[in-house]
């Protein structure tokens, strides 16, 4: 497994992944190195998250490979048909999986997600609207909502 620490606008990123894809994206605030150069394999995903912070992408299409169960991976896959800048409520997840009353499972598996931004579990709200538990940090989940969906002043002329 190979790894690559990147600088973000919300802390250092690492990213781990091997010929079959990447497998984690995660992170953190605490003080780390910065990869001096990246491997090849690694190169369409910082790319792609670069992009992603600079607001030009909106979807991500490298290669991935998340380590995890056959239902966490369900899970995932569902958090992916959230569209950019809009929301989802846990309930509303755990009622397209076919399962209302799956809905601590749903929870589960969404604060599994391997892969921070690229499956968008920052999208998932509570019923009431609020910015439930989120790994990286509330402010983190804040901060994603509005990079994508930023209130747009309206013209006056």
């Amino acid at each position: 497994m190979e790894k690559v620490v990147i600088n973000s606008p919300l802390g250092f990123v690492l990213i781990e992944g091997n010929e079959d894809g990447i497998s984690k994206i995660s992170v953190t605030s605490d003080e780390t190195v910065l990869s001096e150069s990246i491997p090849a394999l690694f190169h369409e995903a910082v790319a792609q998250l670069n992009e992603y912070f600079e607001g030009n992408r909106t979807d991500f299409q490298f290669k991935m490979n998340p380590n995890g169960t056959n239902f966490q991976k369900k899970v995932w896959e569902e958090l992916l048909k959230i569209p950019f800048g809009k929301t989802a409520s846990y309930q509303e997840v755990t009622n397209n999986l076919g399962d209302p009353k799956a809905i601590r499972a749903v929870a589960n598996a969404n604060g599994k997600n391997p892969l921070w931004i690229v499956v968008p579990c920052h999208r998932v709200i509570g019923s009431d609207g609020s910015l439930t538990g989120y790994a990286g940090g509330l402010w983190r989940k804040k901060w994603l909502l509005e990079h994508e969906n930023p209130v747009k002043q309206q013209s006056l002329f």
